[in-house]
């Protein structure tokens, strides 16, 4: 053992994508059979899917699974799968909202959510601000349909508390990450150390520092392991 890191064996990291891409078709399988009986329209599901299925490398849910083979997870993925198909739930909440803000035209080859949304509404004048408005609660469900998956992970009692404050501090990152790249797009400040504090929330922290230290969580892992994978992200 190295700095709180087990030697683990080879991980088989195509492998760990079918599953985590299993978990989140049975969910939102789920999500879609629920919405039927309750009257919810089908379409809200059908996008976060489609946005899904669009591509993406799922370097969140693959490092997350890393994380906690390292930190000696052994036996039962089932609750690090999970908690890996959160990340990408989460992701899919903050590229819709992203595309928003930026107006971006496309996402991953696809026209973005709000550009899909809006074209339903066809020649209706308020086509624009509504398609914007029903990308944005379509990409608040994706928000929470990740802390659903979370919330259901069935983790150990001692190691929840850890997992959900690493999964808190992401979430409140991001935001702050976004929230400083908006608004200084919004100023044309030409500052690096504003640029490089954006790229650690938006990037080094949200991409490889906490997917790796949720999986390690869940597997346990104490503060020494925590402090490799800052290492790592930043």
């Amino acid at each position: 053992m190295t700095s709180g890191v087990v030697d683990a064996p080879s991980i088989d990291l195509r492998a760990v994508r079918r599953q985590v891409e299993a978990a989140l078709e049975d969910f939102l399988a789920e999500k879609t059979r629920e919405a039927a009986g309750r009257g919810h329209p089908p379409e809200v599901v059908q996008t976060v899917r489609d946005f899904l299925a669009a591509g993406g490398k799922r370097i969140r849910a693959l490092l997350c699974v890393v994380g906690w083979h390292a930190a000696g997870g052994d036996g039962d993925a089932t609750s690090a799968l999970r908690v890996a198909a959160s990340l990408e739930l989460f992701v899919a909440f903050a590229l819709i909202h992203d595309d928003i803000m930026d107006d971006s035209a496309s996402r991953r080859g696809r026209p973005a959510v709000h550009r899909v949304m809006r074209a339903r509404l066809g020649e209706d004048e308020r086509a624009e601000r509504l398609g914007a408005g029903g990308a944005l609660l379509v990409g608040n469900l994706a928000l929470m349909w990740a802390q659903e998956l979370l919330h259901t992970a069935r983790l150990e009692p001692g190691r929840q508390r850890l997992v959900h404050g690493l999964y808190d501090a992401m979430l409140e990152e991001v935001m702050y990450g976004q929230y400083l790249d908006v608004m200084g797009t919004g100023r044309g400040a030409d500052d690096v150390e504003a640029a490089l504090r954006i790229i650690r929330y938006k990037t080094a922290t949200a991409t490889i520092e906490r997917p790796l230290q949720l999986g390690a969580a869940v597997a346990g892992a104490g503060e020494a392991t925590m402090d490799v994978f800052t290492g790592l992200g930043l």
